[in-house]
């Protein structure tokens, strides 16, 4: 069993609607398993998603099969057809944006669901609405431009979810609300610096950030110095660290 199904992590919260000793609050349960760079599974409440799966169908063995697939943008690291053709996703619902649909085979468009920027959804377990990800320096513009991707916003119960995918730290990042978990990209030259991603974070104050996809041209991004910039601001944040590149060598 590969590393990363060790350190998949099922989280608790309580939503009390007074304080942390009501013994009547309302448990919702999320599980997350990283598998690698950009790729995950989410669990909640006997539904399984898969977000930008790669790596193959072996990257998913043992794990349950997925009832959605979450796409962000077209890039390989987001967008494996490979993979995607290589597991079960007859009982699936595909979400991704008009950019990927347009790539999918016939057979998978037929049960895809293209979300563009602003667009929101009720998948009766969940609600997913598609926000914008795009570059904003100019030698980057090549890589992400405004409208083709999608973040996503993810509502279980009373936990609200975000997924950056590749982007800069943009106003609607900085303007979103209420979010209690959020999954942060930081890598060059695709995405941001460390000091972008800690900024934009400390600007929409959520809960808990999981920085993630931080493999970059040059190996990994500082992730010490990333919460160091974050928690030196505020302590309010938590800063989780999950193993998204169990075969690396530079930490």
């Amino acid at each position: 069993m590969k590393n990363y199904l060790i350190i998949a992590l099922i989280i608790c919260i309580s939503a009390c609607k007074n304080d942390k000793t009501n013994n009547e609050s309302e448990i919702s349960e999320v599980k997350f398993t990283p598998i690698e760079h950009a790729t995950m599974i989410i669990e909640y409440h006997g539904k399984t998603i898969y977000i930008d799966p790669t790596g193959g169908k072996d990257a998913f063995k043992g794990l349950p099969k997925a009832d959605f697939v979450l796409i962000t943008d077209i890039h390989s690291d987001h967008f494996h057809l490979n993979t995607i053709e290589s597991l079960d996703l007859s009982n699936a619902k595909i979400i991704a944006p008009e950019a990927v649909y347009e790539l999918l085979p016939k057979e998978l468009r037929e049960n895809t669901n293209a979300l563009v920027n602003g667009t929101k959804e009720n998948y009766e377990t969940f609600i997913v609405e598609a926000v914008p990800m795009y570059n904003l320096r100019e030698e980057a513009l090549k890589f992400h431009p405004k409208g083709r991707g999608n973040g996503y916003v993810l509502t279980f119960g009373k936990e609200r979810i975000y997924i950056s995918g590749d982007t800069e730290d943009i106003p609607e990042m900085r303007e979103l609300k209420n979010i209690d978990k959020a999954f942060i990209c930081m890598n060059l030259p695709y995405t941001m610096t460390v000091e972008s991603a800690a900024n934009a974070v400390l600007s929409f104050k959520p809960k808990q950030v999981y920085p993630y996809h931080y493999r970059g041209t040059e190996g990994l991004s500082d992730i010490a110095l990333f919460k160091e910039i974050v928690n030196n601001e505020t302590k309010d944040i938590e800063v989780v660290q999950l193993d998204w590149y169990p075969n690396a060598s530079n930490r």
